[in-house]
């Protein structure tokens, strides 16, 4: 009798033949979002000399004493601008390709829903990514403005600056997606909110966890970074309960 391993079964054969449409379509859209994450991020590494004048012309750091300590060090500030630029360009289109890939998986008002919930993630994006920026810039005003006070001479590595600024944006118009995420599962039926309202103060904690790891090196910052993913983890559970409310008076 011939031995037939467990790969070569007729079962095995069936499900993998049966994925491997998906699997191959999940590739597809993973080699074109990594594809368009390169050329940004080349883009963004190649004109790094003009994204760091236009930065310390909005950070308003003319007259401020900013250098580089290596001779090697514009090179890493090249990667930094590239890599966020990566970041902020394809954000937008990975998104667009993880819904574009679950439609076939989604019924028609499902999928309805998700479309509508595609304007409100790139606007919380954007959101999140001049939040951050503006957050940054605060933090920078107020180092100057205590360095002059104290009458203590200020020099800013511009490499380890602009890839706080730039990086720290990025993360934060990321990490404004979390409601867009907390809505669609709720949608989908895969938490309900009083799951979601039960782990309020891990909810927390993970926010004050994210705004840590962020590259922001400021007690000050982190708190005030986080504060926005909280108000928008409140307003999430505020909106489905009072779109529960109305579902169950109609």
């Amino acid at each position: 009798m011939e031995n037939i391993t467990p790969l070569e079964s007729p079962e095995i054969k069936a499900v993998i033949s049966k994925y491997t449409v998906f699997i191959a379509e999940a590739r597809k859209r993973l080699i074109i979002t990594l594809c368009a994450f390169v050329a940004s991020t080349l883009a963004g590494f190649f004109f790094y000399e003009k994204i760091i004048k236009f930065l310390i012309e909005i950070l308003s750091l003319q007259g401020v004493n900013i250098v580089f300590t290596s001779p090697f060090q514009f090179i890493n500030l090249a990667f930094s601008s590239g890599i966020a630029c990566g970041l902020i360009v394809t954000f937008p289109l990975f998104v667009a390709q993880i819904l574009s890939f679950l439609k076939p998986a989604l019924k028609k008002q499902e999928f309805k829903m998700v479309i509508q919930l595609l304007p409100f993630s790139l606007l919380l994006f954007v959101a999140g990514l001049i939040f951050g920026f503006i957050i940054m810039k605060w933090q920078i005003a107020i180092f100057l403005e205590r360095s002059l006070a104290l009458g203590i001479g200020n020099i800013l590595d511009i490499s380890r600056l602009l890839r706080t600024v730039l990086l720290t944006s990025a993360l934060m118009g990321i990490g404004f997606e979390f409601p867009i995420l907390l809505i669609l599962l709720l949608r989908l039926g895969i938490v309900k909110r009083a799951q979601l309202a039960k782990i309020r103060m891990w909810i927390y904690l993970g926010s004050f966890i994210f705004a840590i790891l962020l590259p922001a090196d400021s007690v000050i910052a982190d708190v005030v970074l986080a504060l926005p993913l909280i108000i928008l983890y409140e307003l999430t559970l505020i909106l489905s309960r009072n779109k529960k409310e109305k579902t169950t008076a109609d």
